[in-house]
């Protein structure tokens, strides 16, 4: 099946996953939080990426955010599913239940953990590229998976049908010119502090961890870049620089996002699940102190952030655990 034009949208978050202080999934933050970043610009959301904590997720939780989230948005933004497994047959099962439940695109990240060759990591994108309708976004992130897409293997996967786009995690801003030059895949920045610069070299837009504390700058980048306006584009890059530190820089962006989400009073419980913990007290110092610098970033107001150390201490061990392998 092929697929005209961008059915992604181009201001796309990687969604964290509220839950309760005893780690389980608290369903009406999520609607909430999914509405906010839609009503601060988001025109797509991640739901169950590496941010969305699918490690720690079972199945059904995975597919009950795809749900949740098809019936929030209501046309409002796309909602593309992430995570899936390093298990092919796995993710095939996952990304067929998500396209039934009305998801508009599916991510596949490399497989981590297993190393394939460039020729397992072919075979495995191929394979569940097969295995739906949906577009899909490849997750290029050596940092997580231990491996990288090669340019050669980009250029083979372009050739699919249903594989139309690369969230690009890796920062080789001369391959991703090389790709583009190359082939009609879309490209997303996977690196909060390189949105503007991939969107400078041609990228559609990207998926970003800092975009839950706020989409707007976001929008206002790429509506910029999308009018030629590098000005006004820079001009909000350089204001959410210190945001974007303190959320990628201390401590997991998943970490960082929920303790300044429930600082801000966003969601009700900073917790994540376990391997994950809180931000120690000299984390949370340092990103604190990243915070004290944000100014004029708009849905950023920081005047009555509110930490809570103590609640964002330790990690949680859910009822039932993932299913991940």
């Amino acid at each position: 099946m092929t697929h005209s034009g961008n059915p992604f949208g181009q201001v796309l978050v990687a969604l964290v996953t509220p839950m309760t202080a005893d780690g389980e999934v608290d369903w009406p933050a999520v609607e909430k939080h999914m509405d906010d970043v839609i009503t601060a610009g988001a025109d797509g959301i991640v739901v169950t990426g590496t941010t969305g904590e699918t490690s720690t997720l079972t199945d059904p939780e995975k597919l009950k955010l795809v749900e949740v989230g098809k019936s929030v948005s209501a046309g409002r933004a796309k909602i593309i599913t992430g995570g899936g497994s390093n298990e092919t047959a796995h993710a095939i099962e996952l990304y067929k239940a998500s396209e039934k439940l009305g998801a508009d695109g599916i991510m596949i990240v490399t497989p981590y953990y297993n190393k394939p060759t460039q020729a397992g990591i072919l075979t495995h994108f191929r394979l569940v590229a097969d295995a739906t309708d949906l577009p899909v976004i490849l997750y290029d992130i050596p940092g997580r998976t231990g491996v990288p897409i090669k340019y050669e293997t980009i250029l083979r996967l372009a050739k699919h049908p249903n594989i139309l786009a690369v969230k690009d995690a890796k920062g080789d801003f001369s391959e991703v010119s090389r790709v583009l030059n190359q082939t009609d895949l879309m490209y997303f920045s996977g690196d909060d502090a390189n949105v503007l610069p991939h969107l400078a070299i041609g990228a559609t837009g990207l998926i970003g961890v800092t975009a839950n504390i706020t989409a707007t700058p976001y929008r206002t980048i790429v509506d910029a870049v999308n009018r030629g306006d590098l000005a006004t584009a820079t001009a909000e890059h350089k204001r959410l620089e210190p945001l974007v530190r303190a959320a990628m820089t201390h401590v997991p962006g998943t970490v960082a996002a929920k303790y300044i989400l429930h600082g801000l009073g966003r969601i009700s419980s900073p917790r994540v699940r376990l391997p994950l913990v809180g931000p120690e007290e000299w984390e949370a110092a340092l990103i604190e102190d990243e915070l004290a610098l944000v100014a004029d970033v708009p849905g950023a107001d920081f005047s009555n952030f509110r930490p809570d150390r103590n609640a964002a201490a330790g990690g949680a061990l859910p009822k039932v655990h993932g299913t991940t392998r």
